[in-house]
C-alpha cells in the first residue's frame, strides 16, 4: 500500500538512530517534510543526508527531551513557521537499568519517568493543538510489551511505557471528536542499541531491523486511517483494543 504524505509536516522524536531514525526516513520518502529531533547531532544530520538522497526534506531539530522548555518551544516554533502540525512519532525514552525493584538508584528512576512519560506528556500538550488544526492528524506514541508483561527487574521501563499508554488512551478519547487518529505501538524485541543494552547477550541478527518497525508505523499516520485509542502490535501486524481484567 502507498502512502502519499505530500505536503504534511511530521515531528519525530529520537530520530538519530534506530526505530525514529528509519521512521523519519519513510516518512520523508512518503513524501512528509520531517522535523527530526535528538540530542545526537551526528546522527540528525546522517539522517538529513539519507533524506535528502532519498529526495525528501528535513529540518533538524538537536534538542534533549529532559529540557521541558524547550519541548514547550518546539510546538511554538512549528506553529510560527508552519501553522500545523500533521504527524507525531514519539519515540524517544531511555531503558534506565534493569535491576530489581529495590536496588534502583532514585535519580535512575525519576531519569527514566522524566524522559519516558513527563516529556511524553509535555509534547503531547505542546503540540496537540497544532495536530487538531490539520485536516488529518495522526499520533504514534511508541510502547512496549513491557507496559504489560511486567518482567522481573524491568520495572521502571515497564511502569512508564504503562503510563505512556495511559496517556495515549486518554488522549484518544479526548479527541475522539475531532479528526486527530492516536494509535500506541508495540514494536516488538528490534535491533536497537536500547535493546542490546537491555539484552546483551542476544545475538542481534535474530532480531527484525528497526526500518522493517518504520515500514509497520507509516500505514498508521496516512490521511485514512480511522481507529483510534488502540495498540498496533507490530510482530502481529493487527490493532488491537485494550480491555480491563475480568
Amino acid at each position: 500500500m502507498t502512502i502519499d504524505l505530500k505536503n504534511r509536516i511530521a515531528l519525530v522524536t529520537g530520530a538519530s538512530r534506530g526505530i525514529g531514525y528509519f521512521t523519519a526516513l519513510e516518512l520523508a520518502k512518503a513524501g512528509a517534510h520531517v522535523i527530526a529531533c535528538a540530542r545526537t547531532v551526528g546522527g540528525l544530520e546522517e539522517l538529513d543526508d539519507a533524506i535528502k538522497a532519498a529526495g525528501g526534506s528535513a529540518t533538524l531539530v538537536p534538542f534533549d527531551l529532559a529540557d521541558m522548555n524547550a519541548i514547550d518551544a518546539l510546538g511554538a516554533s512549528i506553529f510560527e513557521r508552519w501553522g500545523k502540525l500533521d504527524i507525531l512519532v514519539a519515540n524517544a525514552g531511555v531503558l534506565g537499568v534493569i535491576s530489581p525493584i529495590g536496588h534502583i538508584e532514585a535519580k535512575t528512576f525519576e531519569k527514566v519517568m522524566n524522559i519516558n512519560v513527563t516529556a511524553t506528556w509535555r509534547l503531547i500538550r505542546s503540540v496537540d493543538p497544532l495536530l487538531t488544526r490539520s485536516d488529518a492528524g495522526r499520533a504514534v506514541i511508541i510502547s512496549s510489551a513491557a507496559a504489560h508483561k511486567c518482567r522481573p527487574f524491568w520495572g521502571p521501563y515497564s511502569a512508564s511505557k504503562a503510563a505512556v499508554e495511559a496517556l495515549a488512551r486518554t488522549w484518544a478519547g479526548e479527541s475522539r471528536s475531532t479528526a486527530l487518529r492516536i494509535t500506541s505501538v508495540d514494536p516488538g524485541a528490534t535491533r536497537t542499541a536500547m535493546r542490546a543494552q537491555a539484552v546483551p547477550g542476544e545475538d542481534p541478527a535474530t532480531l527484525p531491523h528497526p526500518s522493517e518497525v518504520a515500514k509497520a508505523i507509516l500505514p498508521l499516520v496516512g490521511p485514512d486511517v480511522t481507529e483510534t485509542g488502540k495498540l498496533f502490535i507490530v510482530r502481529e501486524n493487527r490493532l488491537v483494543d485494550y480491555r480491563l481484567r475480568e
